[in-house]
């Protein structure tokens, strides 16, 4: 059964195209105000990085004339950022960056907050998942990791994970029954942490986002396994010795039937205008044209589908509909869930 889960001439040069980029004719609305960027997740993980990464090229590059204040608020799995935002209603002044705790949090949880009380944005990236494990282990392919697991007491090794019934403990779970293994599942409060607790030999495995990890495997100290993608990622160009991340192979090709993308998208509070909500894809499209978020895209192998409009709207409805699918499956769903 597959457990489809679902990335100084030159500088003048860059310089002028750039500006030629950015000027627009002035918008019918634009902030007044500095713009709140709600994060809900701890710092240093894929959702944290990716919102400061725009709010340092938007502030960079000047392309909007009020300043853009990144604000953490991870508490309840991300749910205190996302009532923050439902409670915000026709503020225009307040962004979320989401990722699939817009759908694994109230599901889990039960809080009183559904993803149809925001505003769809843009969806700006699909991150993928990578399984990890420290550089120094004995394990140098997914199979040599399962084998180990099956050798010894059900529970024995440890993955880690941001948070509970939430991404990563979903993929565990799926990784568990592919393989038919048990393991232990550790959660953190973000995805630096999770990378952070990996090298220091605190858990046997991670499933973190390649941005989350990326510095430690160039830094020789993690190795990754597999990718839980249909194919192996684009990126060709060499980021940790020899290997690129066109080098991962999938899991499903290594005998792990596990698939999963997570969501990298903005919404804002209910009763957002149209100008308004069209003012953000304007500045987020500006955004992607940078060389700042292609190089996040590239380091980060990152899948770069982007969407707008009825069409984000809609691939959102279905997410949820998957997602509360394999909740279900794995025995996460809160009680009248």
């Amino acid at each position: 059964m597959t457990y489809t889960l679902r990335r100084r001439s030159v500088a003048v040069a860059m310089t002028a195209v750039a500006a030629g980029l950015f000027v627009t004719p002035a918008s019918a609305w634009e902030p007044t105000r500095n713009v709140e960027f709600i994060v809900p997740a701890g710092t240093g993980g894929g959702a944290d990085q990716m919102a400061r990464m725009i709010q340092g090229i938007i502030t960079k590059h000047n392309l909007m004339k009020q300043s853009m204040v990144v604000v953490n608020k991870a508490g309840g799995a991300g749910g205190e950022g996302f009532l923050d935002v439902k409670g915000a209603r026709g503020n225009p002044h307040k962004l979320v960056v989401t990722l699939s705790n817009l759908f694994t949090t109230p599901l889990a949880t039960g809080i009183p907050f559904n993803w149809k009380e925001m505003t769809p944005v843009a969806m700006m990236a699909l991150d993928e998942f990578v399984l990890w494990v420290t550089a120094d282990s004995p394990y140098k392919t997914p199979k040599d990791y399962i084998t180990a697991m099956k050798a010894a007491p059900p529970g024995q090794f440890k993955m880690g994970g941001t948070g509970s019934k939430q991404e990563d403990q979903i993929i565990t779970v799926a990784l568990e029954k592919s393989a038919g293994v048990r393991m232990t599942y550790i959660p953190f409060k973000g995805g630096g942490e999770v990378a952070v607790q990996l090298v220091g030999g605190h858990v046997d495995s991670t499933v973190n986002n390649p941005i989350e990890a990326v510095a430690q495997w160039r830094a020789g100290k993690l190795r990754p396994l597999c990718v839980f993608d249909s194919k192996v990622l684009p990126v060709t160009d060499k980021i940790a010795g020899n290997m690129a991340w066109s080098d991962i192979p999938t899991c499903k090709s290594q005998g792990l039937d596990v698939e999963y993308l997570m969501l990298r998208g903005i919404f804002m509070p209910p009763g957002a205008t149209q100008e308004q909500v069209d003012y953000y894809v304007d500045l987020l499209k500006k955004v992607r044209e940078t060389p700042e978020w292609k190089q996040l895209m590239h380091d980060g192998a990152f899948n770069q589908t982007f969407m707008a409009g009825a069409e984000y709207a809609k691939w959102v409805e279905n997410e949820e509909k998957r997602h509360r699918e394999l909740m279900s499956a794995a025995g996460f769903l809160a009680a009248g869930n």
